[in-house]
């Protein structure tokens, strides 16, 4: 063990005779010695060293034992140093509860005995030894609590970062067929549960596969892309719009007053999807026109259950498209047994 990382054991006493004695009592011990001669030079070790031991003299000019304790007891650098009191004046019990109020753990009577002295000493030894490791070990396991917090942290954002990347369209950042499966579950249940009516607007672009194939896939992209922003930008907040496959995009409406709330909603989109996109790619800068055609499926009026809803807005959006394309119409009122 290097002399830094021995334990310090600081001698306080104004007498150097008792210094001197008290270093060669302390010969055995691993630890380095400090000596003071005075309280105020003990203190200002104490600024500079971490003492693992402090033996103090009680009677002593200026500055007794007693004093000296007391100023350590109630700095909060120094108040968990534990004190031993060298003396011969502890001859009641009252003067050794004086020295347990002042912050002594134990005293030591004079003549000094050496056998008692090194027992006692490397009691304290082991204590601080021990305290130290428990401490290093503390700081460990804080250290990795930490760093496992990080983990988790960084586990959380990638699963986050995963699950993102598995329920939305890479192309247009709109949810995909995954999460528009959780959502239109979601609002049935509420709707049923509240009994409230929600709609379904099925969406197809009119005209984007001849922009696709005149001008090339890296336009029909952007197109798609700006479609997608033009969408976004015109749904109610409760809405949720996603992008199927291809050119095809739905839109879930909940909390719907009525029919004509889906209906106005989908004719707004027809109208904002049909005005002239301005593209630039590869140095390329066109402006295409497309349309939308929508089918509009509710609940209940439609459909109860989500695969009959959608399969209701898929029919009324493919009527709309042999019709003229580029327009709104419900699906069939539902059937009910007589």
């Amino acid at each position: 063990m290097s002399m830094a990382d021995l334990p310090k054991i600081l001698v306080v006493d104004d007498v150097r005779a008792n210094l001197v004695g008290m270093r060669r009592l302390l010969a055995p011990v691993k630890a380095e010695i400090f000596e003071a001669r005075s309280g105020n030079e003990a203190l200002a070790l104490c600024l500079d060293h971490s003492f693992a031991l402090i033996l103090l003299d009680v009677q002593m000019p200026d500055m007794d034992g007693f004093e000296v304790a007391s100023l350590l007891n109630n700095d909060p650098a120094t108040c968990d140093i534990p004190i031993v009191f060298v003396t011969a004046a502890f001859h009641d019990d009252i003067n050794r509860l004086k020295g347990y109020t002042f912050g002594a753990v134990d005293y030591i009577a004079k003549p000094i005995n050496d056998a008692v002295l090194l027992s006692k000493v490397t009691v304290f030894l082991d204590l601080h030894i021990s305290k130290l490791r428990l401490r290093a070990a503390l700081e460990e396991l804080e250290k990795r609590n930490r760093q496992l917090e990080v983990e988790i942290e960084e586990r959380r954002r990638v699963e986050k970062q995963i699950r993102h990347m598995a329920t939305h369209d890479a192309l247009t950042g709109l949810g995909n067929r995954i999460l528009f499966i959780e959502h239109l579950s979601r609002a049935r249940a509420q709707a049923e549960r509240h009994g409230r009516q929600f709609g379904l607007l099925y969406l197809d672009i009119d005209g984007f596969k001849q922009v696709n194939d005149h001008h090339g896939h890296g336009i029909g992209d952007i197109l798609l892309c700006a479609i997608a922003n033009r969408l976004r930008s015109n749904l109610r907040h409760e809405d949720f719009a996603v992008r199927l496959s291809g050119d095809e995009f739905a839109v879930i409406m909940t909390d719907l007053p009525n029919a004509e709330a889906a209906k106005a909603q989908a004719e707004r989109l027809c109208g904002q999807l049909a005005e002239p996109y301005r593209l630039s790619h590869a140095g390329q800068s066109l402006t295409v026109n497309v349309g939308t055609s929508i089918g509009i499926a509710l609940y209940p009026d439609h459909a109860m259950e989500e695969a009959e809803l959608i399969r209701m807005a898929d029919t009324a959006m493919y009527e709309v498209k042999q019709q003229g394309k580029n327009g709104v119409r419900f699906a069939a009122p539902r059937r009910v047994a007589v």
